[in-house]
């Protein structure tokens, strides 16, 4: 039999009711536009031309909260992502792969790089469904080839397989990841980003590295594709005549 003194007694009060309104909280609705940076109420004057219901713990892994309308603010450094602790931007607003936080992301080592689009990561602590020791694929971009067991080397691709080698073995990266974990190679798929905030993905295709890999939907689709048409115009590495 447990006897609890009066201390205790209102510890677990505070405790179980700061739980409950952490809960509410994170299931509050609050309201995006389709361009704007910040979160806002429903009566908010900045809503005229579109108007947008998400919860406020997703507007707020990518929004600041309206100063005129002054939405509820919430902590999300201090609430977990989701019950696995991986960061899905497709559960977000965002358009832009810089926009993402990094400070959710799950943070990994580069053990082994494969070719381009491909490393091994090492992650302290995985969260449930993940291994100390994964596979990487980029999601959205894909490289010439360098590996493949049914097919040569591909013009470039040893120039991708070597700027990936020269830019993230041996760094710490930051993973977000998307719809799908995995590909059919249980090769688990995401958006590398450096210590600096840049997108690794996204930068292949900008330098010219990669295609924007169209062949499933992706969050940064519509981006990835117009760094591929500015690579093509400007001619950088695979692309230059």
């Amino acid at each position: 039999m447990v006897i609890m003194n009066q201390k205790n007694v209102v510890f677990l009060l505070y405790f179980l009711i700061s739980a409950s309104f952490l809960s509410c909280e994170q299931n509050e609705i609050v309201y995006v536009t389709n361009t704007g940076r910040a979160y806002h109420k429903e009566s908010c004057s900045s809503l005229v031309n579109s108007k947008i219901a998400v919860s406020i713990i997703d507007a707020a892994r990518s929004h600041n909260a309206c100063p005129v309308c002054n939405p509820p603010v919430i902590d999300i450094l201090n609430i977990p992502q989701n019950k696995t602790g991986i960061y899905r931007l497709n559960n977000t607003v965002l358009e832009k792969s810089g926009d993402a936080k990094i400070e959710l992301m799950l943070k990994a080592d580069v053990v082994s790089h494969v070719d381009g689009d491909t490393v091994r990561v090492r992650i302290n602590n995985p969260p449930e469904g993940l291994s100390v020791v994964e596979t990487i694929r980029f999601l959205g971009v894909d490289t010439p080839e360098t590996v493949h067991p049914n097919q040569s080397v591909q013009v470039f691709g040893n120039e991708a397989s070597d700027f990936t080698r020269r830019n993230l073995l041996g760094k710490t990266v930051y993973l977000a990841f998307d719809w799908d974990l995995r590909d059919r190679y249980s090769r688990l798929l995401a958006y590398v980003y450096t210590a600096s905030g840049n997108c690794f993905n996204a930068n292949l295709i900008k330098e010219g590295f990669g295609y924007a890999y169209l062949n499933h939907p992706f969050q940064f689709m519509e981006e990835f594709k117009n760094f591929e048409y500015e690579a093509r115009r400007q001619e950088r590495g695979l692309w230059a005549q």
